[in-house]
């Protein structure tokens, strides 16, 4: 069982929405520090974080950022942006835009950060997925394949970094209460609970974590026939 009392987190994007709650978390859960990430570190709050530049895209700020915070145990990957890039309509580097934050951002974090984490003698990584891992919406289509593409790459690190003494977390959820979804009109769920959640994922080392309805039951429709998660492509007549 992993524990945050004590711990060394670094948290990507921890400024603001879920991040931010993220931060605030760790802390009330004993973290004995926690390195919040931002593009601008003066856009970081919390009066106890360390403010920490990084943008996850460029593998010299990364590398900067792990030399900084070389006593790190814990990683969590939530930096992401939503372009709503569609595959036919959009300019191919607003795709590839999605996939350069949301897929390569955390492996680049993870490739920078497990070396630290082994040193320390293991920990855990958690990366935020989305209930667009599983389903895509014409609104966001190069971000679920991002997304989607994310989902893998934890499945993939959780094998091969289990051995090494660090587990992995994917979190998935449906829409939050940030400024992502601001113009959303649907049931959310707010950043402190997401941040909860995750953090009783951590502690449980659990490999995933889904934390709504909405991604409990899209999960559930993985298995059935497609026309369950897509009613649009069910036969007519």
């Amino acid at each position: 069982m992993s524990s945050i009392k004590g711990s060394v987190a670094v948290v990507t994007g921890g400024s603001r929405g879920i991040g931010k709650a993220l931060v605030e978390a760790l802390y009330r859960r004993g973290a004995a520090k926690v390195y919040a990430t931002a593009r601008d570190p003066r856009t970081v709050t919390h009066p106890d974080a360390v403010p920490l530049a990084l943008e996850v895209t460029d593998p010299g700020s990364v590398a900067s950022a792990a030399d900084q915070a070389g006593d790190a145990t814990i990683l969590i990957n939530n930096a992401g942006v939503l372009v709503a890039a569609s595959f036919l309509g959009s300019p191919v580097d607003d795709v590839r835009r999605e996939f350069e934050v949301n897929f390569f951002g955390p492996l680049l974090t993870t490739r920078a950060f497990v070396p630290i984490i082994e040193r320390n003698g293991g920990g855990h990584i958690l990366n935020m997925h989305s209930v667009l891992s599983w389903i895509t919406i014409p609104s966001a289509e190069a971000y679920s394949a991002s997304k989607s593409a994310l989902w893998s790459q934890s499945n993939a690190l959780r094998l091969a970094l289990r051995p090494r003494g660090i587990n992995v977390t994917g979190m998935h959820v449906g829409y939050v209460d940030t400024d992502m979804a601001a113009g959303v009109e649907a049931p959310k769920t707010s950043p402190e609970s997401v941040a909860q959640q995750a953090l009783d994922g951590i502690e449980a080392d659990a490999p995933e974590v889904l934390a709504d309805d909405l991604s409990r039951q899209v999960k559930a429709g993985l298995a059935a026939d497609l026309t369950m998660l897509y009613p649009q492509l069910a036969p007519t007549g």
